[in-house]
């Protein structure tokens, strides 16, 4: 397994390009089999989860190729209408795959995903909202399995607004026959841009980025390309780095990113003290003189994410006082806190809450990722701690975030991936 080595201290400036994003990728490949055809999907990142998701589309038929950043998805023919264990074990996003089945071909065989080893996340949303489009769901030997002749439209209300079980039901809804009505539906980015995807493809979609989506479903869709939307949360991970190891003479830009996307997160950085300046695509990043204490509570977009929490608290262990983190999204994704003492954080977990002792020093030392946004959050507190830090099992960082060691060394990080010994 490969390791970052950081060495700590060097202040980052210049210019990085943010890249797609990988939860809007992981939605538009899957809406790929709702019709035949070629379909284009330009700045696609290179991620271990991207080449999770082909590798099961293929195996259901469909054919990847790619050229710079622009993948390309043959669908000449669905194959198999089942998702075998040993690809979703991979990746909780492979649950996407269960409503384009059930809507295009009336039947679905998909394992119950797997993905980050934390944190309860259920997919009962899916299931019964799937069931209000008139499918029969039963689990059977680990696997969700679903029939209908043809969908019906419905009615369909989620207690909690998620991401996945929108995107699953949206998709599903498309070719049912009849009107659905998704409320409290997920208002994320990367829902939107699935949506105007599938419009590209023929789907009758009304009240896209609201809360409120109607659906009048067709007889069938047809191929399209899209460009995929840049990535919040790598953008939000590059404005904490900046604001915490940054030149403070100087600024960290970003291009190709979407300002609008991330409105929570400069309200927050300014807050503590950055600098920033906004355009239609980029931003820049001055941090503070002194990192000020900020608190924090994520929720639904709009909202701050909850996959920025632990790159906040980051953060705020180096502000000048104390500060609350209250994650309302998953209550139990602190497993970074541990790590991030061993760099010389101080901060305490009761709950869903986190309370941060700023310090102004962080010391190097070794740490262990366990998942992709507490990997993330131990390479910023490396960057700026003193001495060297090493960042183990950084395959989780591969998931979500595009050759971030060299994104970070084009800013001047002292960073380097060691790969083939066995930690």
């Amino acid at each position: 397994m490969d390791k970052f080595v950081i060495n700590g201290g060097r202040p980052l400036a210049g210019t990085v390009i943010i890249g797609g994003a990988k939860n809007a990728s992981l939605a538009l490949m899957p809406a790929t089999l709702l019709a035949t055809g070629s379909f284009q999907l330009r700045n696609t990142p290179v991620l271990r989860d991207v080449t999770t998701m082909s590798r099961l589309l293929e195996s259901m038929g469909l054919r990847f190729s790619r050229q710079d950043t622009t993948l390309t998805v043959e669908n000449a023919g669905v194959t198999s209408r089942e998702a075998p264990y040993e690809h979703v074990k991979k990746m909780r996003a492979s649950i996407y795959v269960l409503g384009p089945l059930v809507g295009r071909f009336g039947e679905a065989r998909v394992s119950l995903p797997g993905g980050c080893a934390w944190g309860p996340r259920p997919v009962n949303l899916h299931i019964e909202g799937l069931r209000k489009l008139g499918a029969q769901i039963d689990l059977d030997g680990g696997y969700i399995i679903a029939k209908a002749k043809r969908l019906h439209g419905a009615r369909i209300l989620f207690d909690i607004s998620s991401v996945g079980a929108t995107g699953n039901i949206l998709m599903a809804a498309v070719l049912a026959k009849g009107s659905t009505i998704i409320e409290n539906a997920a208002m994320e980015p990367e829902i939107t841009a699935l949506a105007e995807f599938l419009v590209a493809m023929g789907a009758k979609i009304h009240g896209i980025g609201t809360g409120c989506l109607e659906i009048e479903g067709v007889d069938e869709l047809h191929s399209a390309s899209t460009t995929t939307i840049p990535d919040r949360i790598e953008a939000g991970t590059f404005m904490v780095a900046a604001a915490l190891a940054g030149d403070r003479s100087k600024s960290v830009r970003l291009e190709h990113c979407q300002p609008r996307h991330i409105g929570s997160l400069i309200v927050k950085l300014e807050d503590a003290g950055a600098r920033l300046k906004l355009g239609p695509d980029w931003v820049e990043v001055t941090p503070p003189e002194a990192i000020t204490p900020v608190n924090a509570t994520t929720a639904i977009y709009p909202g701050f994410p909850t996959d920025m929490q632990a790159q906040w608290i980051s953060l705020m262990s180096m502000s000048t006082g104390t500060s609350i983190i209250t994650d309302t999204i998953y209550f139990d994704r602190f497993a970074h806190v541990p790590e991030l003492a061993r760099l010389g954080a101080n901060v305490t977990v009761k709950e869903n809450i986190a309370t941060v002792f700023g310090s102004p020093r962080l010391k190097g030392a070794k740490v262990m990722s366990t998942d992709l946004r507490a990997s993330a959050s131990l390479i910023l507190a490396g960057l700026a701690a003193e001495g060297t830090t090493e960042v183990l099992r950084v395959y989780h960082l591969d998931r979500g975030y595009e050759a971030i060691e060299k994104k970070l060394q084009g800013l001047g990080a002292d960073i380097s991936r060691v790969a083939g010994e066995e930690f």
